[in-house]
């Protein structure tokens, strides 16, 4: 992607190139001028409308990207700084040299066992990290899983949601990508722990057979952010 945005944002980071894109924003590399490193930088996009919900949506967003900053584990991508800029929220991380493992699992097919394994156990290791200190991730998924040779990195935790916090966003919509979503989430928007290790073991299935998990039926037309199913009586 060559697509630029030479914007200089909070007066050191100079945007540069795009890296990726997807529901919620844009992923930049960037340049920190006062430190004079490379950094990774998402502008956050989200999907609301009035003043109101604009405002809630990106106060919940920078609450819960300062409590992912706190988190400390090889297997988490670094939180750097989390800043406003456009009246958006700009979440600065660590840059990851690596490619998503969806594109690694596009690109050479279904990973060996031995490797999957490895992914899991990092990631496993990650989520009981960010559990421990209350925060659910909440889009799990081979996108958001970046490959640094050895290293696993789970990235994307802008969308996490804090113990206690909800689930939605202020247009009660289910921020997540569907076919990764544990059957609760999209029932009645119920969050937990178990709703990112059904993600997680969806991730592993697509790392093993190089295919999208498929349990012989239609599945419901859905883009993110995506709105619950009423509760059944």
């Amino acid at each position: 992607m060559t697509e630029e945005h030479p914007t200089l944002i909070a007066g050191r980071y100079r945007i540069g190139t795009m890296l990726g894109r997807g529901g919620m924003g844009v992923v930049w590399r960037a340049t920190d001028e006062f430190l004079e490193r490379e950094v990774a930088i998402k502008e956050m996009r989200l999907p609301v409308a009035s003043g109101q919900e604009t405002a809630t949506a990106h106060g919940r967003t920078m609450r819960e990207a300062r409590s992912a900053a706190k988190l400390s584990h090889t297997a988490i991508i670094t939180v750097h700084d989390v800043i406003t800029h456009d009246d958006r929220p700009w979440i600065v991380m660590e840059l990851i040299d690596g490619p998503s493992l969806a594109e690694v699992v596009r690109l050479n097919g279904p990973l060996p066992r031995n490797r999957v394994a490895d992914i899991a156990i990092s990631l496993l290791t990650a989520l009981d990290a960010a559990h421990r200190k209350g925060i659910l991730h909440r889009d799990v998924k081979p996108a958001n899983v970046l490959v640094d040779g050895d290293r696993v990195v789970l990235t994307d935790f802008g969308i996490a949601a804090v113990d206690g916090s909800t689930a939605l966003t202020a247009t009660n919509q289910i921020i997540g990508s569907p076919q990764y979503l544990a059957p609760e989430r999209i029932t009645d928007g119920r969050t937990g722990p178990p709703g990112d290790l059904w993600s997680l073991g969806v991730t592993l299935y697509v790392a093993l057979t190089g295919r999208p998990r498929s349990n012989g039926r239609t599945p419901r037309r859905c883009s993110p952010p995506c709105s619950p199913r009423p509760r059944r009586r």
